[in-house]
């Protein structure tokens, strides 16, 4: 047991590293994009001197390296700064201090909104491919089996927003079950949320369904040539049965492992759909923080971004030595 709790708290230290050195890259990318927004704001015929007035308001005249330390160690307690777009200038210029909107505030809707739009979509995707998986390992080589490989290729070939401009032609257009555009707001009842989250889902949903069963189906279908297996078939029992009590436990490692990637995927992945529904969410308020350079939230949204990504692997890392015998008790 000691060697287990050894491993996770090892791989809990290397996420920590990680989402360290992503902070570092993300500092220097987001900093490196061309435009400024103190410029941007002002105007092109604005004064270098009220430009750099700007400049000092919103930190932008310190050293790199001092904004970096100030901006992690506010990370770390939560405070991620003042939005750009949404603060308040001193009109006085020789000022020093701006007040306004907070990037936790601007961002903790967008991040429930898309946390909402992921959760719904896993508990469409998750069951919907591991079924398909089972039934595609039960049936291999069949018709069924062949379609659902054509089905997964397509998905997995074609970029989220044309499998989202289909499904709006064929659902909202041709057929007006849901509608086109996402209109989230607060207080809104949860049966009209749910229709109008139901097309970004469906797409995010077809295009993570395609690995998950893939990955489901080929576990599987690694461990029926397995004596222990055969030993199930001797003994009378139906496939569908050797495969969901013996064949499926055996395969939960990389069967949690595709699935935590794809969770983390609708988290972090869900920018071109959000964009392309106008949904309000957090990869919305990434791509317009970035039109107008305001760096607090784009640094505030990628973190988040890679700490959701890191946070899923390694769960699904530990979840893979809890349920393999062979990890938790290595040779």
């Amino acid at each position: 047991m000691r060697s287990v709790q050894l491993i996770i708290l090892q791989r809990l230290g290397l996420g920590l590293l990680t989402l360290l050195v992503v902070s570092m890259v993300i500092f220097i990318a987001v900093n490196s994009l061309p435009g400024d927004f103190a410029q941007a704001i002002l105007g092109q015929g604005a004064t270098p001197e009220a430009v750099e007035a700007i400049r000092q308001q919103i930190g932008l005249d310190k050293p790199p390296v001092t904004r970096y330390f100030e901006w992690l160690g506010g990370a770390v307690t939560g405070d991620m700064g003042v939005s750009f777009a949404q603060a308040n200038f001193a009109s006085n210029f020789g000022s020093t201090s701006n007040t306004g909107v907070t990037v936790v505030d601007q961002i903790a809707p967008r991040l429930a909104n898309t946390m909402f739009l992921a959760g719904v979509t896993a508990l469409i995707a998750v069951p919907l491919a591991v079924t398909l998986g089972i039934l595609a390992a039960l049936y291999r080589n069949s018709v069924f089996d062949k379609a659902a490989n054509i089905f997964t290729l397509s998905s997995i070939s074609s970029p989220e927003f044309f499998v989202a401009y289909i499904l709006i032609l064929l659902l909202a257009v041709l057929n007006p079950i849901f509608p086109s555009l996402s209109n989230i707001f607060n207080d809104m009842p949860f049966d009209a949320r749910l229709k109008a989250t139901m097309l970004p889902a469906l797409t995010l949903t077809l295009v993570v369904t395609a690995h998950m069963m893939r990955m489901t189906r080929a576990a599987i279908i690694n461990l029926l040539a397995s004596p222990y297996i055969e030993m199930a078939r001797l003994k009378g029992m139906s496939p569908l049965r050797v495969i969901v009590t013996h064949a499926l436990p055996n395969a939960l490692a990389p069967i949690i492992n595709v699935i935590a990637l794809n969770l983390a995927y609708l988290i972090t992945g869900v920018v071109v759909v959000e964009v392309v529904f106008v949904y309000p969410g957090i990869g919305q308020l990434f791509v317009d923080s970035v039109k107008i350079r305001d760096i607090p939230v784009v640094q505030a949204c990628c973190l988040i971004f890679a700490a959701a990504y890191i946070l899923l692997n390694l769960t699904a890392d530990i979840l893979s030595i809890l349920s393999n015998p062979r990890l938790r008790h290595p040779k």
